[in-house]
């Protein structure tokens, strides 16, 4: 699949072009004949773009329910997109998720989940959740390699081979979510979807499964895309940092660029959220109203409701993503400067 506007060297391992996940949340249609209703689309993503360079981490962050974790579903084929594409290495993504190539597909792409104690199966032991990849793409046959090969990848996570033998209720979450990590990497994917891989743990085991991932990241040249709504999380770990709200990129931008100079009235409200140790004196400012209903988004930005530079052109206008500066900016406040 030939990429608009890209140079044929282009360094980007991930390229995401106005990709769009509508889902039909209808009532039955029986029940819509009688109470006389129409159908009901809910547009999860609508058009996000962008690119993941080979061994870089791109973080999305925004408030829950903004589509961060259905554009990582879309990225691994979990889902199908209602529009646009993904160009991996050159090659159209969900193509080949339905093509014969499919396994050596997503052999290559793997993923994080959020909730540790939801995606590792209590029956199983370590070794057969860890090893389950291996034998699933027939990279391994023999049961001892399987072995060997599980209790490196188990090492390679800060677990001991010995823990091959117990069951996923024998550890703490961070743990399991260390599990979660060596499963993944049992195929030697190079790209890693990881969805709030960290939210469900302590402060304090975060930071070990950050650095773990880190590390990993250095020694094997992973690239990933990392979703949260931590920002301290984001900015730890993060190359580029791009910023949903409601389905759609409002900014994306360098983490440097947009921690030190927001643009966005979104990203600065987000930012404001954030506690400062240097300030505690000083109020907080909390990020003000409620995420509209993404059933009903208002027309226009879909950020005007709340947005304290909104204008009559925001009510009516849908801004697109732009180049303003080097960032890459959706907000008609920015492009004309009333910010």
């Amino acid at each position: 699949m030939s990429v608009p506007n890209s140079p044929p060297n282009s360094q980007a391992l991930v390229i995401a072009r106005d990709l769009a996940k509508t889902f039909d949340v209808s009532a039955p249609w029986l029940s819509r004949v009688i109470e006389r209703k129409p159908r009901q689309l809910l547009k999860a993503v609508d058009g996000v773009s962008f690119e993941i360079e080979r061994g870089k981490t791109l973080a999305l962050v925004g408030e829950s329910g903004c589509g961060k974790s259905t554009v990582a579903r879309l990225l691994v084929g979990l889902y199908e997109p209602t529009r646009g594409g993904l160009t991996f290495d050159g090659q159209d993504a969900h193509a080949a998720f339905k093509s014969s190539d499919a396994k050596a597909m997503r052999k290559r792409i793997q993923m994080i989940f959020q909730d540790p104690y939801a995606s590792l199966n209590p029956r199983w032991t370590v070794e057969a959740i860890v090893g389950e990849p291996l034998h699933e793409h027939g990279l391994i046959k023999d049961e001892q390699e399987l072995k060997d090969r599980v209790a490196e990848l188990l090492k390679s996570v800060g677990l001991s081979a010995l823990d091959m033998v117990k069951y996923p209720h024998q550890f703490s979450g961070g743990q399991r979510q260390r599990i979660s990590i060596a499963r993944a990497l049992a195929t030697a994917p190079e790209f890693l979807v990881c969805d709030e891989p960290t939210s469900a743990l302590d402060v304090s085991v975060q930071a070990q499964v950050l650095n773990i991932m880190k590390d990993l990241q250095r020694e094997r040249g992973l690239t990933y895309l990392f979703i949260s709504h931590n920002l301290a999380v984001v900015r730890h770990v993060s190359d580029k940092v791009g910023v949903m709200y409601l389905g759609q990129l409002v900014e994306l931008a360098d983490k440097h660029t947009l921690f030190d100079n927001p643009q966005h009235p979104y990203t600065r409200m987000l930012l404001d959220a954030i506690p400062k140790m240097k300030d505690t004196g000083r109020a907080r400012t909390p990020v003000q109203g409620e995420v509209p209903n993404p059933l009903n988004p208002p027309p226009g930005c879909s950020f005007n409701p709340r947005c304290p530079l909104a204008n009559e052109r925001c009510r009516i206008e849908r801004p697109v993503l732009k180049n303003i500066n080097g960032i890459k900016i959706a907000c008609h406040a920015v492009e004309e400067g009333r910010h």
